[in-house]
């Protein structure tokens, strides 16, 4: 089907630089987290699972979040190599939807990241063990302040928490239209190194 004809908010042969203008324009509209995405992985039954997470860059072909690497999410991720998201914003409207590929993004980027954030949120990624059971608020808030004891002022980023990099087979931008009848354009390949198709889709 190749490329199909597009305009306005769609015009672009960058599906990245496309999603960049997007969430740029969100930024300005919407009250809170802009860069909310839900993301989907599925365990070993193949039972779905979706939470909200923060995205925190577009890069020149690929999408990333950081998170620990102990828990749920990065557990079905590692077992499967595959996730998809949504961005949706109810400002403009619009939602951009991704299915690909991913990697780990552990190297400086990651420890670059993971400096830019607040000293209490790099405690608490050390004191907390994500998706586990716990026992109560009073024990996280113990275990913060051990963590706090040991690492001290400046904490480096820890072993088991970094990011992931997700790169797109398919990205499908999608905005509200009158009636019901909303624009919707789906890029998609068959593997990374392959060209886009672009295709309109039914609303």
């Amino acid at each position: 089907m190749g490329k199909a004809k597009r305009s306005g908010i769609f015009a672009g042969e960058d599906p990245f630089k496309l999603a960049q203008s997007w969430l740029s324009e969100a930024e300005k509209t919407e009250p809170n987290d802009p860069n909310a995405i839900a993301l989907a992985t599925v365990d070993e039954s193949g039972l779905p699972n979706v939470r909200m997470v923060l995205l925190k860059e577009i890069e020149a072909d690929a999408f990333v979040f950081y998170t620990n690497y102990g828990s749920a999410k990065a557990q079905e991720i590692e077992a499967t190599g595959k996730a998809a998201f949504v961005m949706h914003w109810k400002s403009l409207r619009r939602q951009i939807r991704v299915r690909g590929l991913v990697s780990r993004e552990d190297g400086p980027q990651a420890d670059a990241y993971f400096n830019s954030r607040s000293l209490q949120s790099r405690l608490g990624a050390w004191a907390s063990r994500q998706s586990q059971p716990l026992d109560s608020r009073a024990a996280l808030l113990a275990n913060v302040a051990k963590v706090t004891a040991q690492k001290g002022p400046n904490p480096k980023r820890p072993p088991f928490w970094g990011g992931y990099r997700i790169k797109p087979l398919e990205i499908e931008f999608w905005a509200d239209g009158a009636y019901r009848l909303h624009d919707r354009f789906k890029w998609h390949r068959v593997g990374l190194t392959e060209e886009w198709c672009i295709d309109r889709l039914n609303p």
